[in-house]
């Protein structure tokens, strides 16, 4: 095989017969077809090299041609075989040869690219879906009529007699075909090869370039600027024919295209029964395995129904109908009755069903979004979305807007009444509740993100769009900064319509959406920094001041006490656990509210808010709270007459806590146990434990260091207090510490590591307790069984008795007679001596 040097490459490139682009005819050289091509790369007869037949370049020398276009390699093999030039293809020039045929001279052109690896990629690739070919045709016979109508303002002739600007549709199921037929503009022989014989040609984004070089107006009602809209024909037909006139031309030109070909012809329509006086019919031969399916005049309806029912121009569908008519039938005699003479016989009709085809109307809906909000009642709104999105239930609220500038789309969002089953909007972040057209034309209800973010998945609507950036397949849409204009905008009116409910007189209304959507909402605040603006005045929670209606931080900011600086909340499993944890006590004695985040997303929510109105949040169940009345000097006094009191009980609690400290936020409870200030909470820790995917190796990590805090002033604190001072080593006093660190473990919210060990040491402060409380009042067989029970203690707790009695000085017991430890002891000492 010859193989070309780096000098002879570039002095093809620039010889003058590759430059001009020469066309040269088809013939039967084992070089000109590719699949000869193939078939002797490996060797055998070789031409001598000349500009007139094709030239075979290595791969190793393709580095040193700069100057060859991208289109010059139009036949290309795998990489490490050899590339073949066809003649009169380096500027893309299609390649043509005559062939006589019985119906006419026919002309056969090569397309200008590698059709069959193109088309395939279009088949399997391009489009997600088969049922949207019929999608791409109607657009296109849409922009063929709007062409024309645009074009007749100032050329009347073009429309001629061609009848209406209409579109029909018919489907044969014996042949297995599809007709479209469309009275637009049309084609003459020259737009066939440039727009039908180059993949990716557009007609209409030409047109649409025209009008914009000529800065005229009109274009915004065209639909389709890409040419590989027709192509999708492929994906379910192996052969198309196009049939086209156009006013421009005396002719009717027939264009043949195959999938699996790289050629296609075009030929002259003589046949007169299939001449037509105006514009274009597509006929699709159907694949074997899609004719059962397509060839059928209802799914071919309920195709135009779903994509193209809001076409401006009339979409007709051949279907077969059924009638019912009345026949007359002879009155035959009874047997032994005489026969009637012939016009004396009685007529009789009866009622039979024929069937018949008939053209139908499949688009007469216009769109509601298109009309002016005006002219539209609420039940017109409410009949379009139960239609469209096969509800049965009103709307809770709907909004219909047109946005202009340098975005222009109309749209209408509704908010349903109820949540869907499952809650799958939450879970699944792609819904098809926003329907997306494209100048009128359906083109996906399948996002995953782009227009809506996941916690809005429940609201649902229609987006029309003039000048939304589409790919080629019409599905997918593009980033770019028009999308995102949109999305901004969708977000507002959304935003809008939920404002509307919340401020609304009826107060059901926002409370039935936030039962329904609220949870939403709050993975709004999570996912969206962005809106926090906007989320944070829809959000509800319950409070100490509104336990049975939840309030807005609106509400609770209005309300807030003088000198109250921050916004608190606890966070907990139930409004009872919130309202009856140790935490709130100062607060409440200082008429603070405080918010009840109750919702196990609540404290997500709220932590990455952070702020609201210059109002910081804070958790009451960590360190460092601050209530604003703040005594220094006598904290200061007070930490120094607790210091060893609390070394004592760091010491011995160990590593269960990380300090000891002086509580500002106890009056009534003896102590509290507070997370610290970057760990997880009780409520949290809780929450992350029941993870059935959590990771348990990162529970140690987060784990918030506990800080016990002391209430100075409770009567337990300052009998533990003496006994530091008097007996640090008491085993008694040590347990009463143990027992006080559990009850506040509990408390606080947290859950014990040793339950079982917890309730022995409970079980047996009880019946230290309860040992002979009762004695006096019952019989002696029952005072027995109490002694019984009581020795049953064990030695240990008797020995524990004896030396908090031994212990125990006159005024320790007057100071310390509130201390239950120390009443447990006085109770059995009195019951003792009783006894004796």
């Amino acid at each position: 095989m010859y193989q070309a040097s780096r000098r002879s490459i570039s002095a093809a490139v620039r010889a003058p017969a590759l430059i001009r682009g020469s066309a040269v005819p088809v013939t039967s050289s084992p070089y000109c077809a590719f699949e000869k091509i193939i078939d002797n790369n490996d060797g055998g007869n070789t031409a001598p090299p000349s500009f007139s037949s094709p030239r075979f370049l290595s791969t190793l020398t393709l580095g040193s041609a700069g100057s060859i276009k991208p289109g010059i390699l139009t036949s290309a093999l795998p990489f490490g075989s050899r590339f073949m030039i066809l003649p009169g293809s380096v500027r893309g020039e299609a390649t043509v040869a005559e062939v006589e045929t019985t119906e006419g001279p026919v002309e056969k052109y090569e397309y200008q690219a590698e059709v069959s690896r193109l088309l395939d990629l279009i088949v399997h690739s391009l489009y997600s879906h088969k049922e949207v070919f019929l999608r791409e045709l109607i657009s296109n016979a849409s922009d063929a009529l709007d062409k024309l109508r645009f074009l007749s303002v100032t050329e009347p002739s073009l429309l001629g007699n061609g009848g209406e600007l209409e579109i029909r549709v018919k489907a044969d199921k014996e042949n297995g075909t599809i007709t479209l037929l469309d009275s637009g503009i049309g084609m003459t022989k020259e737009e066939l090869v440039d727009c039908l014989g180059t993949i990716a040609q557009s007609g209409t984004a030409k047109f649409m370039k025209a009008l914009k070089d000529s800065k005229e107006a009109g274009s915004d009602n065209l639909i389709g600027q890409f040419g590989v809209g027709f192509y999708s024909a492929f994906l379910v037909s192996d052969k198309i024919v196009v049939s086209t006139k156009s006013p421009k031309s005396d002719k009717q030109y027939v264009w043949e295209g195959q999938a699996d070909t790289s050629s296609y012809v075009i030929r002259e329509e003589t046949i007169p029964d299939k001449l037509i006086p105006r514009g274009t019919s597509i006929t699709l031969h159907l694949k074997t395995e899609d004719k059962l399916e397509y060839a059928d005049s209802e799914k071919l309806m309920s195709l135009v129904k779903n994509y193209s029912q809001f076409v401006s121009f009339p979409i007709y569908i051949w279907k077969e109908k059924t009638q019912a008519i009345e026949v007359e039938v002879d009155d035959e005699a009874k047997e032994g009755e005489a026969i009637a003479p012939e016009g004396q016989k009685k007529k009789k009709t009866k009622t039979i069903t024929e069937k018949y085809s008939d053209w139908e109307l499949a688009n007469e809906t216009e769109p509601i979004w298109m009309r002016n909000t005006k002219s539209v009642s609420t039940e017109e709104y409410n009949e379009f979305y139960k239609k469209t999105f096969n509800e049965y239930m009103d709307p809770l609220a709907c909004t219909h807007f047109n946005t202009e500038g340098e975005v222009e789309f109309r749209g209408i969002l509704y908010i349903p009444a109820i949540a869907p089953m499952g809650r799958e909007d939450i879970a699944n972040p792609k819904t098809k509740n926003i329907r997306l057209y494209v100048k009128r034309v359906f083109i996906s209800d399948d996002f995953d993100g782009e227009l809506f973010p996941r916690y809005l998945g429940f609201v649902k609507g229609v987006v029309d769009s003039n000048d939304l950036p589409l790919n080629v397949s019409r599905e997918i849409l593009q980033e770019s900064r028009i999308v995102r204009v949109m999305r901004k905008r969708l977000l507002k009116k959304t935003f809008e319509m939920i404002s509307g409910i919340a401020l609304s007189e009826d107060k059901e209304d926002y409370k039935k959406f936030w039962d329904n959507f609220g949870k939403n909402l709050k993975i709004g605040v999570i996912e969206d920094n962005s809106n926090h603006k906007k989320l944070a005045p829809l959000l509800r929670f319950f409070s100490s001041y509104s336990e049975d209606e939840l309030i807005s931080l609106d509400q609770y900011v209005d309300s807030m006490k003088e000198g109250q600086k921050d916004i608190y909340y606890i966070a907990s499993d139930s409004i009872t656990s919130a309202r009856d944890a140790p935490f709130l006590e100062k607060l409440l004695e200082k008429e603070y509210e405080v918010l009840y985040l109750v919702d196990p997303i609540d404290e997500v929510t709220i932590q990455n808010l952070k702020s609201y109105k210059d109002k910081s949040f804070v958790d009451i169940t960590k360190e460092d709270l601050d209530l604003g009345d703040r005594d220094e000097a006598k904290e200061k006094q007070v930490k120094k007459e607790f210091l060893s009191f609390c070394d004592w009980m760091k010491d011995h609690l160990g590593d269960k806590v990380a300090k000891v400290d002086i509580s500002n936020r106890l009056s009534s409870s003896p102590c509290v146990l507070v997370s610290g200030r970057f760990g997880w909470s009780a409520n949290m820790e809780r929450l992350m434990k029941a993870q059935t995917m959590g990771d348990t190796s990162s529970m140690e990590f987060m784990r918030s260091r506990r800080i016990l805090e002391i209430n100075p002033e409770h009567a337990i604190i300052k009998n533990l207090n003496a006994a530091c001072k008097d007996a640090p080593k008491s085993q008694d006093a040590l347990k009463a510490i143990d027992l006080l660190y559990d009850t506040a473990l509990i408390s606080s919210g947290f859950t014990p590591e040793n339950p079982a060990e917890l309730g022995g040491k409970i079980y047996s402060m009880m019946d230290i307790a309860l040992a002979g409380k009762w004695a006096g009042s019952t019989t002696e067989g029952f005072n027995d069984n109490a002694s019984e029970s009581s020795s049953a203690v064990g030695v240990e707790e008797t020995e524990v008795i004896e030396s908090v009695q031994k212990q125990e000085t006159p005024s320790e017991v007057n100071e310390a007679s509130e201390a239950e430890i120390i009443e447990s002891a006085e109770v059995q000492a009195e019951s003792t001596s009783s006894k004796k």
